[in-house]
């Protein structure tokens, strides 16, 4: 099997390349620097050269504050350049799995997002990543969109490396307590992602079980690591966001688990994680 990955240089990107090489799968990872996704010739031009079996449309401008600003690149990027992805990977015979986000929803419910819940994005990333998913539905009916939330891997920008260095540099950090959400490690994303492979075609929910503030996330982050950093919890108004954050972002995962299959905790997952990166410190 042939599996054309573009945004290859995210994170998941990378743990999807790795596990599919793992796998004895040919993978086409392209990066932003490889493949403009805003090139529809471009677009073709690699589809056509490739032929790949399958497309994972991972490519995104995901700087939610950026977007803000850099309104016409985020829409180009998430919303057209996602249709081409999607035009151009149909056209050349290939199935499309599409990663989009949590932030495609208003972030007020209270319990957990099913995938046919109303989308009422709040930001201009959050717009953007909604015409995308309205643009490839409209190229087919048959292709697979993945929703995911708090992604980090053990490569690039995240929340996890970034409270790890931040608690090693500063004796006390402020972390908000009024975001609720699912970290998801970007091993167990990638691992759903090629699980849906050979699952029939539709919306899907992918993060690790179970949910958590961004206090609770650093607070565990810190005390499995060893670190001796203080954890003091503020508000989102506290901390002054420029952009809007979702206040509640949690997905519900049963149309994946009846695919068979299981996400496991989210602290479960960190854990492995930190093993992964040298940070564990176990403690009785």
């Amino acid at each position: 099997m042939k599996v054309l990955i573009t945004g290859a240089g995210g994170q998941l990107g990378k743990e999807l390349s790795r596990q599919l090489k793992e796998k004895d799968m040919t993978v086409i990872a392209l990066t932003r620097n490889m493949l403009n996704i805003t090139d529809q010739q471009a677009v073709r031009h690699a589809m056509r050269h490739y032929q790949p079996d399958i497309v994972v449309s991972a490519a995104a401008y995901t700087s939610v504050d950026q977007c803000e600003t850099e309104t016409e690149k985020a829409y180009l990027v998430n919303g057209i350049g996602a249709y081409y992805t999607a035009l151009e990977a149909k056209r050349a015979g290939a199935d499309v799995l599409h990663v989009s986000t949590d932030y495609v929803f208003d972030g007020q419910a209270d319990t957990p997002y099913q995938v046919d819940a109303q989308a009422d994005p709040q930001t201009i990333y959050g717009k953007s990543k909604k015409l995308g998913e309205e643009l490839i539905q409209l190229v087919s009916d048959e292709v697979k969109i993945i929703r995911t939330s708090w992604l980090y891997g053990h490569e690039g920008h995240n929340f996890v490396n970034t409270i790890l260095r931040l608690a090693e540099t500063k004796d006390h950090l402020r972390i908000v307590n009024d975001q609720i959400g699912s970290p998801t490690y970007t091993k167990d994303a990638a691992e759903a992602l090629i699980h849906l492979f050979d699952q029939k075609a539709g919306v899907y929910h992918v993060s690790n079980r179970e949910s958590c503030s961004w206090f609770d996330f650093a607070s565990e982050i810190v005390m499995k690591s060893g670190l001796s950093a203080t954890i003091e919890p503020i508000s989102t108004e506290e901390y002054g966001f420029q952009t809007p954050r979702p206040a509640y972002s949690v997905l519900d995962l049963q149309a994946i688990e009846a695919t068979g299959w299981q996400p496991r905790h989210w602290k479960d997952a960190l854990h492995e994680y930190l093993q992964k990166e040298g940070r564990w410190q176990q403690y009785d």
